[in-house]
């Protein structure tokens, strides 16, 4: 059943894609979709991304640790979007199709190809961590190797990416995006009425409790929040909107959606651990060995196409965006055919080195958040600064997101790897570093 399911989900998709790309007819529906897609599409297309595959499986993994309180990861993204709404018509004046583009409008163009570095680097360890969730999906439910869920993988967000653009993105997002809902919806429904409560009350862990304090939840608010208020594939989605309007309210369909979609989520990792035993606590994939145990088959099915739909939206979103941003290296405005072959080599490339990194490291959480420590410390300042237009030292701009990147990424290397927590300090001294460098007061030439 679950097979039969997959090669259903997986021709659909196909079926999309190619029809999309037949649409293609300008750079500017390759990169955008034209910008003319509705709110359905839009807020389908946003909310697939960020219920990636590393978000849906890392958040359930937490669980283990943090029990209740990990739903605070997905309340943290819908935080990030409600801080967003009164950003969007400043996103929509100084951005066209990317984030670099916005930061090269206000801060000059040695900024704009510094970031269309930066960025992209911290972006391909995003992409690494969907790979690696599809490639622990695929061990789990039907024993490939994980080194052979890795290539093809791989191979698949290339080539889908590569050919489809964002009018197949938008499109398979929305159909995404519903199969994810149902699926983790029925499953929890079903262990709820079939199975009982067979969880602790929320009101034990939630919203703090021993591993998980205030602090660590100001740095999940400042290296994760943040990425949804100034995040270049959430940028995406503003751009490909039709209006302002559109964009606005596809962004509050889906900040309110994530809120209970969290507790829903966190219920089914709670679920697991307090149900499975120790040895399958310890498995990469305890999703999938939740379902595994206690879901019918067709729900395992149903399950099987909501995870490797999660893990496809967002990956296709995050490769293509990182291309993009690469290609303004060699042109600033990239709506022109030269450009558009650049962007698909980009994708090639970034698809290859996500693929090396996924085959050395297997933490989805641990690579998704390292990825976007580095990104927060360097970005998060300076891009605020841009949309609300605040003075600056626009000189020392690099500078800022460099000290502050680095600085935040080495206190995140050393909690997660060394669990020293008074790094996490280290971490908050990064987005201080940043705000002091640019407030440095330019000097004045006569």
């Amino acid at each position: 059943m679950k097979i039969t399911i997959l090669i259903i989900y997986g021709l659909i998709l196909l079926i999309i894609g190619v029809l999309s790309a037949l649409k293609i007819k300008s750079p500017t529906d390759y990169f955008v979709a034209g910008r003319k897609n509705g709110m359905l599409q839009i807020s389908g297309s946003l909310l697939a991304s960020i219920l990636g595959g590393s978000a849906i499986l890392g958040s359930i993994n937490l669980t283990i640790h943090q029990s209740w309180a990990a739903a605070w990861y997905l309340l943290a993204a819908s935080a990030g979007l409600w801080l967003l709404l009164p950003l969007v018509s400043r996103v929509n004046k100084l951005g066209k199709f990317t984030l670099t583009d916005m930061i090269g409008r206000f801060y000059g163009q040695t900024a704009r190809k510094s970031a269309a570095i930066i960025i992209p680097m911290a972006w391909t360890g995003i992409v690494a961590a969907q790979i690696i969730a599809a490639a622990k999906i695929l061990f789990s439910l039907f024993a490939l190797p994980y080194a052979d869920g890795v290539i093809i993988s791989s191979a698949v967000f290339i080539g889908y990416t590569l050919i489809g653009g964002q009018i197949s993105i938008l499109k398979t997002d929305f159909l995404q995006a519903i199969i994810i809902l149902v699926g983790i919806a029925c499953s929890a429904l079903f262990l709820s009425f079939t199975h009982g409560p067979h969880t602790s009350s929320i009101g034990e862990s939630f919203p703090f409790n021993s591993h998980f304090g205030a602090t660590d939840l100001l740095i999940l608010f400042l290296t994760f929040s943040s990425t949804f208020v100034v995040g270049p594939d959430i940028y995406s989605r503003v751009f490909c909107a039709k209006d302002e309007r559109t964009a606005r309210q596809s962004i509050i369909l889906v900040a309110g959606i994530l809120i209970p979609f969290a507790f829903v989520m966190t219920y089914l990792g709670v679920f697991a651990v307090e149900n499975l035993s120790a040895e399958q606590l310890t498995h990469s994939v305890v999703l999938v060995d939740l379902i595994a145990q206690y879901l019918p088959e067709w729900v395992l099915g149903l399950m099987a196409a909501a995870l490797l739909s999660a893990v496809l939206s967002s990956a296709d979103t995050t490769l293509l965006t990182a291309s993009m941003m690469l290609s303004e290296l060699f042109n600033e405005d990239i709506d022109n055919r030269k450009s558009l072959n650049t962007t698909r080599i980009f994708i090639v490339v970034i698809g290859i080195a996500s693929m090396l990194i996924a085959l050395q490291i297997t933490s989805i959480i641990g690579t998704l958040l390292l990825a976007l420590a580095f990104y927060s410390g360097a970005f998060i300042i300076p891009i605020i600064a841009a949309l609300t237009n605040l003075q600056v030292n626009k000189r020392l701009s690099i500078v800022a997101m460099l000290a502050g990147g680095l600085v935040a990424l080495c206190g995140k290397i050393l909690v997660s790897s060394y669990g020293h927590s008074w790094a996490n300090w280290l971490i908050l001294s990064a987005f201080v570093i940043n705000f002091l460098i640019l407030m440095v007061p330019e000097k004045k030439h006569n």
